[in-house]
């Protein structure tokens, strides 16, 4: 499991675990490498924007298949999911609230 040494003080790896049960997601290995990821870009950037965090989530991940890999692995998105699993604020743009709506 990576280090989390750049975490919200308020987070832990239990309350990744509950966010993760509540959406029907097991955490694995790739799952934790990208919460720790997601932390530390958060810890250097005061205000990241979703393209920011696209790139460097493009790059860490890039020999696993970059954004795509991350796709299969985070269902419900890479950054929107990622950041709930991590403690983070969602940048804005991660998620749409009519997609898919019939409204």
């Amino acid at each position: 499991m990576p280090s989390f040494s750049h975490a919200p003080q308020d987070w832990n790896t239990s309350a990744a675990e509950a966010v993760a049960s509540a959406e029907g997601l097991m955490l694995e290995d790739d799952h934790w490498e990208l919460i720790s990821c997601l932390q530390e870009y958060y810890d250097k950037v005061d205000f990241p924007k979703l393209r920011e965090v696209t790139d460097a989530l493009e790059e860490h991940f890039h020999s696993k298949g970059g954004m795509k890999y991350l796709h299969q692995l985070i269902p419900q998105g890479p950054i929107a999911q990622g950041c709930r699993l991590a403690g983070l604020k969602v940048p804005a743009g991660s998620v749409d609230p009519s997609f898919g709506s019939t409204a």
